[in-house]
């Protein structure tokens, strides 16, 4: 399948120029239409077949298996759940913390990265600790430095600021050595490049549907791996996260399923399930090498000043300086051209799919080319 033929089914990218992937993927019209039809049937057939929570729950097990493949894990591994910030909120309320816990992160996390941890800090007293990066860039001898002291390292595999892949398996085979937990925030790898969870080792992995796969707002996902939530408990409980809601003594569902709670909308995940269906229908691979000709066209008309991306392909994320990112957005939205500007670096950040075409490149890099180079390589 070709993904350009997939445009016409994008009424977003009907008129104007979009490149900002890494914050929201318009979704297909399959994959609305999906959601939709979902809804009707838990409205309107459900009720009067084998009832609603059974509809739902049917849903549910259909997405995960959507994701499960899609991540190389088993449908047991994986939880729903609304978002990435919603997945690492689980994680962090499930374990026991305390004032002789260190959580290790990058300066290129995204707030999703952050904020669970500075909570904890402030209202735990864990010791959170920051490995300091060049270019997008992360040492692993800063992760030996520290992996000893570490109880969980919260880290991107692919970073939001500068499109670097992060060395996950090695820092994770680092962290478990000194029995520390990984988790990964993955939600920019799903739908552009291929994902093997099993390969990385990682504890838990974070996603969500509606960036790179096209699919819908709160259509998140959570990878637990077989084992590690033995002995966990999370912060929240309902029916979906144990064996028997009505047992004098609840005891968890086995895998991830104890980090889902209760009743919620079957809709975004059968808009998931439709729009893994489609990335994989046109092939990742294939979607891969699209992206990295697009990219690969972006940087040649950007000069080494002014990209603070590598030259190489590592993923359709692109930044580059700006004197007046703020600006710089909102002179190119007025032109029909939809792209972010980042807080740090102080920069804008140009996200290329392969529903993307040479020509959306060429207006992007002619609207940039007024734009004065700037010093700034933060």
């Amino acid at each position: 399948m070709d993904p350009i033929a997939i445009r016409d089914e994008m009424p977003a990218l009907e008129n104007g120029v979009y490149c900002n992937w890494g914050a929201g993927g318009p979704s297909p019209r399959r994959v609305v239409e999906a959601g939709e039809a979902a809804l009707e049937h838990h409205e309107y057939d459900a009720p009067r077949g084998d009832g609603m929570y059974a509809a739902a729950l049917e849903g549910f097990e259909e997405a995960r298996t959507a994701v499960a493949d899609l991540l190389g894990a088993a449908p047991t591994e994986i939880a729903l759940t609304e978002s990435t910030t919603d997945g690492i909120n689980r994680v962090a309320s499930a374990l026991s913390w305390d004032e002789t816990d260190v959580v290790v992160r990058t300066d290129l996390e995204h707030a999703a990265g952050i904020l669970p941890w500075q909570r904890l800090e402030r209202e735990r007293g864990i010791d959170v600790r920051v490995l300091e990066t060049t270019a997008g860039r992360l040492d692993l001898e800063d992760v030996k430095a520290v992996a000893s002291e570490a109880t969980l390292f919260c880290v991107s595999s692919l970073t939001w600021s500068h499109g670097t892949r992060l060395p996950i398996a090695d820092l994770v085979d680092v962290a478990h050595d000194e029995d520390a937990l990984v988790l990964v925030d993955a939600v920019q790898e799903p739908g552009q490049v291929p994902v093997d969870v099993e390969e990385w080792g990682a504890d838990f992995v974070v996603g969500a549907g509606h960036k790179w796969l096209c699919g819908p707002f709160g259509s998140g996902f959570l990878y637990v791996r077989e084992g590690v939530e033995s002995g966990l408990a999370p912060a929240s409980i309902g029916y979906r996260s144990v064996q028997d809601a009505t047992a004098a003594e609840y005891v968890y569902a086995p895998g991830a399923a104890r980090f889902e709670v209760g009743t919620s909308s079957p809709t975004p995940y059968a808009g998931l399930r439709e729009a893994i269906e489609l990335i994989e229908a046109i092939g990742v691979e294939r979607i891969e090498r699209r992206i990295e000709s697009l990219t690969n066209r972006f940087k040649a008309g950007v000069t080494d000043e002014r990209l603070l991306s590598p030259r190489e392909f590592e993923s359709g994320l692109v930044t580059v300086t700006a004197d007046d990112p703020e600006a710089t957005v909102e002179r190119l939205a007025e032109n029909e051209i939809v792209v972010r500007s980042l807080p740090y670096p102080e920069a804008v950040r140009v996200s290329l799919h392969a529903f993307n075409t040479e020509d959306d490149v060429d207006a992007v890099l002619e609207a940039l080319e007024d734009e004065p180079s700037s010093g700034n390589r933060a």
